[in-house]
């Protein structure tokens, strides 16, 4: 069996000139783009190796797919320098992926004919990517969509640094399932693969990925909290792992774990984990306030999250420690903003960690949502959950200034 190693740097950027065009043709280890400009417009799309569609822009919108075929567009209202964001339905969807084909299309054949001028030779990869890309018409899309759920549960979130990476469920669903403000999972139940069924799995995502697998960068051990995994069946899920990549090329394995149930496990076992090449785990602890825990259902205790931070760093792997913002409205807002910050600080925390300052997002039929308005709870506006932050963020102490990466963390931005 042969381990996958996954390259990501830029090999070549060509530029080229029609009598009213002028175009841009980045070829990378990891996908190819190509930047057409005329007077009315410039229009940017991005390929993985298999051809699927993976980024796009024109007039002034940047559009991001997923491999589900979900396609969120984002822009920026000049005047207000306000964020703007919306998911595409299937049809708008099923417009930008034929213009990327007719893009391409277009280009494959103006190169055939000669009529295009070049800064440089064009290397062999350009045409097969682009031959990739025509294939994927609006009947291959669909096909390999449905083959992605083939592949796939649902996936439900990743932290922002790991949205690139080869997702492999280990794991489905969530261990306790019980916040209030998460339905990410509500639809499955939590159950753990066997080592046989893991290794199927893995094959398959490596299969369905095909020369896409260029465009991740590191691996995520799903779902919501696979590190639960008893040790023995852990140990031969990473197993698995070592054997179809070379972990180390590829950036090394991350997943998640909740503070209550990291106390399961030892100091020489996440020891072990390091050895495998676990290099982050990201702790949801949402608050450091114990009653605002208990009432987001959230099974966790700040005691607890400490310990299992503490042991985790000592292992030698890093942390994301995720704060939700918003939670618990006006009521709970000082105890919130106090108590996190005496946990956060308790951690010790270095620039080697991640803080994610995510806001609430409430939705009708969510759990937290019903028990707020039940409980008269004052929500917060996305501005007071900003300030908020920032406010925890500004007291914030790290050892020796070693201090973490903090960055904000929208649910709604999700891509896989």
């Amino acid at each position: 069996m042969t381990n996958i190693a996954v390259g990501y740097f830029l090999l070549m950027v060509i530029l080229g000139k029609t009598c009213d065009k002028t175009l841009s043709i980045s070829i990378k280890s990891n996908c190819l783009t190509l930047s057409i400009s005329s007077t009315a417009d410039t229009q940017v799309f991005s390929f993985d190796h298999e051809g699927r569609l993976w980024t796009a822009m024109f007039n002034s919108v940047s559009y991001r797919r997923g491999l589900d075929g979900k396609i969120v567009a984002k822009w920026i209202i000049p005047t207000a320098h306000n964020h703007q964001r919306r998911w595409l339905s299937r049809i708008e969807g099923e417009v930008i992926e034929q213009n990327a084909h007719k893009t391409a299309s277009w280009l494959l054949q103006t190169l055939k004919s000669g009529q295009i001028q070049f800064s440089d030779n064009l290397p062999q990869a350009v045409f097969d990517t682009l031959n990739h890309v025509i294939e994927f018409t609006p009947k291959r899309y669909k096909q390999d969509i449905n083959r992605y759920y083939e592949v796939y549960k649902p996936i439900g979130i990743l932290p922002p640094d790991q949205y690139m990476a080869v997702f492999l469920q280990a794991t489905e669903g969530c261990s306790f399932n019980t916040c209030t403000f998460c339905d990410f999972y509500k639809d499955r139940n939590f159950r753990i693969k066997s080592p046989d069924e893991f290794f199927r799995h893995v094959e398959a995502v490596l299969s369905y990925l095909g020369k896409g697998i260029s465009l991740r960068r590191t691996i995520f051990l799903g779902d919501a909290n696979a590190l639960i995994t008893p040790m023995p069946l852990l140990r031969e899920h990473l197993k698995i792992v070592h054997r179809f990549f070379d972990v180390s090329a590829l950036g090394g394995i991350y997943a998640f774990l909740d503070g209550f149930s990291g106390t399961l496990k030892s100091l020489p076992e996440y020891q072990e984990l390091a050895q495998f090449q676990i290099k982050r785990i990201y702790i949801g602890l949402e608050s450091g306030n114990a009653d605002l825990l208990k009432l987001l259902k959230k099974p966790s205790d700040p005691e607890k999250a400490i310990g299992t931070v503490q042991a985790i760093k000592t292992a030698g792997i890093a942390v994301g420690v995720i704060i939700l913002l918003g939670a618990g409205g006006h009521k709970y807002s000082a105890a919130h903003i106090e108590d996190t910050i005496k946990v956060i600080n308790e951690m010790k925390l270095n620039a080697d960690d991640i803080i994610y300052f995510s806001e609430l997002v409430e939705s009708e039929g969510l759990a937290y949502t019903k028990q707020a308005y039940q409980e008269e709870l004052k929500p917060m506006t996305s501005e007071e959950r900003v300030r908020q932050g920032e406010e925890i963020e500004s007291r914030l102490i790290f050892p020796n200034d070693s201090t973490p990466h903090i960055a904000r963390y929208d649910i709604r931005e999700f891509v896989y």
